[in-house]
Protein backbone atom coordinates (compact mmCIF):
# COMPACT_ATOMS: atom_id res chain seq x y z
CA UNK A 1 0.00 0.00 0.00
CA UNK A 2 1.37 3.41 -1.00
CA UNK A 3 1.12 6.78 0.71
CA UNK A 4 -1.93 7.78 -1.34
CA UNK A 5 -3.90 4.79 -0.11
CA UNK A 6 -2.79 5.30 3.50
CA UNK A 7 -3.70 8.97 3.56
CA UNK A 8 -6.97 8.44 1.71
CA UNK A 9 -8.21 6.42 4.68
CA UNK A 10 -7.52 9.17 7.23
CA UNK A 11 -10.53 10.37 9.17
CA UNK A 12 -11.42 14.08 9.23
CA UNK A 13 -9.18 15.84 11.70
CA UNK A 14 -6.51 13.14 11.64
CA UNK A 15 -2.85 13.86 11.16
CA UNK A 16 -0.06 11.73 9.71
CA UNK A 17 3.57 12.35 8.89
CA UNK A 18 6.34 10.19 7.50
CA UNK A 19 9.97 10.85 6.71
CA UNK A 20 12.99 8.83 5.73
CA UNK A 21 16.66 9.32 4.96
CA UNK A 22 19.19 6.96 3.41
CA UNK A 23 22.89 7.83 3.54
CA UNK A 24 26.15 6.00 3.12
CA UNK A 25 29.34 5.43 1.21
CA UNK A 26 29.97 2.97 -1.58
CA UNK A 27 26.32 2.02 -1.94
CA UNK A 28 23.21 3.54 -3.51
CA UNK A 29 22.98 7.35 -3.65
CA UNK A 30 21.56 9.32 -0.71
CA UNK A 31 17.82 9.70 -0.70
CA UNK A 32 15.29 11.43 1.51
CA UNK A 33 11.55 11.98 1.60
CA UNK A 34 8.93 13.58 3.80
CA UNK A 35 5.17 13.97 3.74
CA UNK A 36 2.62 15.63 5.98
CA UNK A 37 -1.14 15.42 6.16
CA UNK A 38 -2.77 17.54 8.84
CA UNK A 39 -0.81 19.56 11.42
CA UNK A 40 2.71 20.61 10.46
CA UNK A 41 4.08 19.76 13.90
CA UNK A 42 3.20 17.27 16.60
CA UNK A 43 4.37 16.38 20.09
CA UNK A 44 6.14 13.02 20.17
CA UNK A 45 8.08 13.04 23.44
CA UNK A 46 9.27 9.44 23.39
CA UNK A 47 10.92 9.79 19.98
CA UNK A 48 13.05 12.59 21.37
CA UNK A 49 14.28 10.74 24.47
CA UNK A 50 17.32 9.13 22.77
CA UNK A 51 18.24 12.55 21.35
CA UNK A 52 17.90 14.14 24.78
CA UNK A 53 20.15 11.40 26.14
CA UNK A 54 22.74 12.09 23.44
CA UNK A 55 22.74 15.83 24.07
CA UNK A 56 22.98 15.57 27.85
CA UNK A 57 25.96 13.18 27.97
CA UNK A 58 28.41 16.09 28.04
CA UNK A 59 26.14 18.37 30.05
CA UNK A 60 25.72 16.11 33.07
CA UNK A 61 29.08 16.11 34.79
CA UNK A 62 28.88 12.63 36.32
CA UNK A 63 28.90 10.00 33.55
CA UNK A 64 27.54 7.24 35.77
CA UNK A 65 24.73 9.49 36.89
CA UNK A 66 24.00 10.33 33.25
CA UNK A 67 23.91 6.65 32.28
CA UNK A 68 21.71 5.78 35.27
CA UNK A 69 19.04 8.07 33.84
CA UNK A 70 19.76 7.85 30.11
CA UNK A 71 19.52 4.09 29.71
CA UNK A 72 16.01 3.68 31.19
CA UNK A 73 14.88 6.82 29.39
CA UNK A 74 15.67 5.04 26.12
CA UNK A 75 15.03 1.36 26.89
CA UNK A 76 11.80 1.60 28.89
CA UNK A 77 10.86 5.21 28.04
CA UNK A 78 11.07 6.33 31.67
CA UNK A 79 9.55 9.78 32.02
CA UNK A 80 11.08 10.29 35.45
CA UNK A 81 14.60 9.62 34.17
CA UNK A 82 14.07 11.77 31.08
CA UNK A 83 12.88 14.62 33.29
CA UNK A 84 15.96 14.22 35.48
CA UNK A 85 18.21 14.67 32.41
CA UNK A 86 16.11 17.52 31.03
CA UNK A 87 16.17 19.52 34.26
CA UNK A 88 19.76 18.70 35.23
CA UNK A 89 21.09 20.06 31.95
CA UNK A 90 18.40 22.69 31.38
CA UNK A 91 15.82 22.65 28.57
CA UNK A 92 17.51 25.25 26.38
CA UNK A 93 20.93 23.63 26.80
CA UNK A 94 19.49 20.25 25.80
CA UNK A 95 17.87 21.63 22.66
CA UNK A 96 20.96 23.68 21.82
CA UNK A 97 23.02 20.49 22.17
CA UNK A 98 20.78 18.70 19.70
CA UNK A 99 21.12 21.63 17.32
CA UNK A 100 24.92 21.56 17.49
CA UNK A 101 25.01 17.86 16.71
CA UNK A 102 22.29 17.65 14.08
CA UNK A 103 21.51 21.08 12.68
CA UNK A 104 17.90 20.65 13.80
CA UNK A 105 16.61 23.48 15.97
CA UNK A 106 13.66 23.00 18.30
CA UNK A 107 12.21 25.59 20.64
CA UNK A 108 11.46 25.05 24.32
CA UNK A 109 7.73 24.58 24.87
CA UNK A 110 5.57 27.62 25.47
CA UNK A 111 4.33 28.05 28.99
CA UNK A 112 6.25 25.67 31.20
CA UNK A 113 9.69 24.83 29.72
CA UNK A 114 10.13 22.00 32.23
CA UNK A 115 7.62 19.94 30.23
CA UNK A 116 9.99 18.03 27.95
CA UNK A 117 7.08 16.29 26.25
CA UNK A 118 5.62 19.51 24.87
CA UNK A 119 8.33 20.17 22.28
CA UNK A 120 6.66 20.18 18.85
CA UNK A 121 8.48 18.69 15.88
CA UNK A 122 8.01 17.37 12.36
CA UNK A 123 8.83 13.88 11.13
CA UNK A 124 11.40 15.34 8.71
CA UNK A 125 13.22 17.01 11.61
CA UNK A 126 13.20 13.81 13.66
CA UNK A 127 14.65 11.86 10.73
CA UNK A 128 17.33 14.51 10.17
CA UNK A 129 18.38 14.35 13.83
CA UNK A 130 18.46 10.56 13.98
CA UNK A 131 20.54 10.15 10.85
CA UNK A 132 23.24 12.28 12.51
CA UNK A 133 23.02 10.14 15.65
CA UNK A 134 23.30 6.97 13.58
CA UNK A 135 26.24 8.21 11.52
CA UNK A 136 28.03 9.31 14.69
CA UNK A 137 27.57 5.80 16.04
CA UNK A 138 28.92 4.28 12.82
CA UNK A 139 31.92 6.58 13.08
CA UNK A 140 32.70 5.19 16.51
CA UNK A 141 31.30 7.79 18.91
CA UNK A 142 30.80 5.81 22.15
CA UNK A 143 27.74 7.66 23.45
CA UNK A 144 25.90 7.53 20.13
CA UNK A 145 26.77 3.84 19.82
CA UNK A 146 25.45 3.12 23.32
CA UNK A 147 22.18 4.89 22.59
CA UNK A 148 21.59 2.87 19.41
CA UNK A 149 22.33 -0.31 21.36
CA UNK A 150 19.77 0.70 23.97
CA UNK A 151 17.25 1.31 21.18
CA UNK A 152 17.86 -2.26 19.99
CA UNK A 153 16.82 -3.40 23.49
CA UNK A 154 13.44 -1.65 23.38
CA UNK A 155 10.93 -4.43 24.01
CA UNK A 156 8.36 -5.61 21.50
CA UNK A 157 5.50 -4.55 23.74
CA UNK A 158 6.61 -0.94 23.17
CA UNK A 159 7.15 -1.06 19.42
CA UNK A 160 3.69 -1.49 17.78
CA UNK A 161 5.26 -4.01 15.42
CA UNK A 162 7.77 -1.52 14.01
CA UNK A 163 10.53 -4.07 13.56
CA UNK A 164 8.13 -6.46 11.84
CA UNK A 165 6.91 -3.65 9.55
CA UNK A 166 10.52 -2.96 8.58
CA UNK A 167 11.34 -6.68 8.34
CA UNK A 168 14.37 -5.88 10.50
CA UNK A 169 14.43 -7.70 13.85
CA UNK A 170 17.77 -6.05 14.64
CA UNK A 171 16.54 -2.50 14.07
CA UNK A 172 17.09 0.19 16.69
CA UNK A 173 13.62 1.57 17.39
CA UNK A 174 11.85 4.02 19.66
CA UNK A 175 8.10 4.41 19.82
CA UNK A 176 5.69 6.50 21.83
CA UNK A 177 2.03 7.07 22.53
CA UNK A 178 -0.04 9.67 24.31
CA UNK A 179 -3.43 11.32 24.46
CA UNK A 180 -3.52 14.50 26.50
CA UNK A 181 -6.36 15.70 28.69
CA UNK A 182 -6.84 18.65 26.36
CA UNK A 183 -6.64 16.61 23.14
CA UNK A 184 -9.34 14.92 21.10
CA UNK A 185 -6.93 12.56 19.38
CA UNK A 186 -4.39 9.87 20.23
CA UNK A 187 -0.79 10.31 19.13
CA UNK A 188 1.23 7.23 18.19
CA UNK A 189 4.69 7.44 16.62
CA UNK A 190 7.86 5.51 15.84
CA UNK A 191 11.40 5.86 14.56
CA UNK A 192 13.51 3.03 13.20
CA UNK A 193 17.25 3.05 12.50
CA UNK A 194 18.75 0.39 10.24
CA UNK A 195 22.41 -0.11 9.41
CA UNK A 196 22.29 -2.62 6.54
CA UNK A 197 25.99 -2.18 5.77
CA UNK A 198 29.04 -0.93 7.65
CA UNK A 199 28.95 2.55 6.10
CA UNK A 200 25.24 2.94 5.40
CA UNK A 201 22.34 4.08 7.56
CA UNK A 202 18.60 4.24 6.95
CA UNK A 203 16.20 6.15 9.19
CA UNK A 204 12.40 6.01 8.94
CA UNK A 205 9.87 7.96 11.00
CA UNK A 206 6.10 7.70 11.29
CA UNK A 207 3.86 10.00 13.33
CA UNK A 208 0.07 9.79 13.68
CA UNK A 209 -2.69 11.69 15.45
CA UNK A 210 -5.96 9.82 15.23
CA UNK A 211 -9.33 11.28 16.33
CA UNK A 212 -10.53 10.05 19.72
CA UNK A 213 -13.67 12.02 20.29
CA UNK A 214 -15.95 9.65 22.20
CA UNK A 215 -16.18 11.26 25.64
CA UNK A 216 -16.73 8.01 27.53
CA UNK A 217 -13.76 6.32 25.84
CA UNK A 218 -11.58 9.34 26.59
CA UNK A 219 -12.65 9.33 30.24
CA UNK A 220 -11.77 5.65 30.54
CA UNK A 221 -8.46 6.25 28.78
CA UNK A 222 -7.53 9.11 31.10
CA UNK A 223 -8.53 7.10 34.15
CA UNK A 224 -6.22 4.28 33.05
CA UNK A 225 -3.40 6.75 32.49
CA UNK A 226 -3.95 8.24 35.95
CA UNK A 227 -3.81 4.76 37.52
CA UNK A 228 -0.66 3.84 35.62
CA UNK A 229 -2.42 1.14 33.60
CA UNK A 230 -1.38 0.32 30.03
CA UNK A 231 -3.17 2.06 27.16
CA UNK A 232 -1.17 0.68 24.24
CA UNK A 233 -4.15 -1.36 23.07
CA UNK A 234 -6.13 1.82 22.44
CA UNK A 235 -3.28 3.28 20.42
CA UNK A 236 -2.91 0.05 18.48
CA UNK A 237 -6.61 0.12 17.66
CA UNK A 238 -6.54 3.78 16.67
CA UNK A 239 -3.25 4.05 14.81
CA UNK A 240 -1.19 0.88 14.83
CA UNK A 241 -1.95 -0.21 11.29
CA UNK A 242 -1.44 3.30 9.92
CA UNK A 243 1.87 3.67 11.76
CA UNK A 244 3.22 0.39 10.39
CA UNK A 245 2.02 1.32 6.93
CA UNK A 246 3.85 4.65 7.08
CA UNK A 247 7.08 2.98 8.19
CA UNK A 248 6.88 0.21 5.60
CA UNK A 249 6.01 2.55 2.75
CA UNK A 250 8.75 5.00 3.69
CA UNK A 251 11.31 2.22 3.64
CA UNK A 252 10.11 1.09 0.22
CA UNK A 253 10.14 4.64 -1.17
CA UNK A 254 13.75 4.99 -0.01
CA UNK A 255 14.59 2.09 -2.29
CA UNK A 256 15.17 -0.38 0.52
CA UNK A 257 13.74 -3.89 0.34
CA UNK A 258 12.74 -6.02 3.35
CA UNK A 259 15.86 -8.06 2.69
CA UNK A 260 18.11 -4.96 2.91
Amino acid sequence: MGFDELLRELQPGAGAQAAGIRRGYGGPPPRSLALTSGPDRLRCASLLKPLYAWATAELVGDHERWRRHAEPAVVVSSNADTLALWLSAGPRAVLDGIHRRTGVRWAPPNGDPSRFGSVEVSAAEVAAAYVELAQAALAGEPVAGAILEWMRLVGGDQTFGAREALAAPEAAVKCGWYGGMDETFLRTHAVGVLTPEANRVVVVVGMTAQPYTDELERDIYQARVAEGLPVEAEHEKAGGALLRGLLRTTLTELGETPDG
